[in-house]
């Protein structure tokens, strides 16, 4: 594992074994966590993924690793699609001033506080708080809905030389993804599932029209 993913993250392993903060973390396979996360959309009613710059990184690293088991077509049928709030607060904010639209920023702006950005529950617990503040329509939200398979049709149609720039940069990071997925990745993926758990079990789950869900 990179030491500056152990810096920011917590995460470590050693001997094969995932540590967060010096503590053991059970983990599971990459397939199982994906099957679980599958399932547990199921009961949600094809509900609206949100996350804040997921269209850039997060949702291609999804997509790589849902083609990986063949899921795609599974977890397909159980979205909608999804939300990026960071395209949707700049439209939203575009006369506001602000220089920086990263989550934090936007929430230490709007919410006027401050959280630990790269513990799994509050940063989506800030993202859900942040997405009532901004307050977006239906019909905004329905202008910044994508899919996994509209990613891949505008990645097709980008200039080559852009395209082999974000590739390059992309390939650099699934490398680091594909060498900890046995641990890291499927532990994030349980970290993800016991989150929307937690949001589930305390009425916190986001709804609106469509149904959204904020990871």
């Amino acid at each position: 594992m990179q030491p500056g993913a152990s810096r920011i993250t917590g995460f470590s392993v050693r001997r094969q074994r995932l540590f967060l903060h010096r503590r053991p973390v059970l983990t599971s396979s990459l397939r199982e966590a994906l099957v679980s996360f599958i399932t547990f959309l199921r009961m949600l009613g094809r509900p609206v993924l949100v996350g804040h710059n997921i269209r850039r990184f997060d949702c291609h690293v999804l997509a790589r690793a849902l083609d990986e088991f063949s899921l795609r077509s599974d977890f397909q049928k159980e979205v909608c699609g999804f939300v990026d709030t960071l395209p949707l607060a700049r439209q939203l904010l575009k006369d506001s001033g602000l220089q920086s639209f990263k989550q934090e920023n936007l929430v230490k702006t709007l919410l006027g506080v401050s959280y630990a950005a790269h513990n799994a529950l509050e940063d989506v617990q800030a993202l859900q708080k942040l997405y009532w503040a901004l307050k977006p329509t239906a019909n905004q939200i329905h202008q910044h809905i994508f899919t996994l398979d509209s990613l891949a049709t505008a990645a097709v149609s980008q200039a080559p030389a852009a395209q082999s720039g974000f590739c390059e940069r992309f390939s650099k990071a699934l490398a680091i993804v594909r060498e900890e997925r046995a641990f890291l990745k499927a532990s994030l993926c349980l970290v993800s599932l016991y989150c929307m758990y937690r949001l589930l079990k305390h009425n916190t789950i986001l709804t609106c029209t469509p149904k959204c869900i904020v990871l």
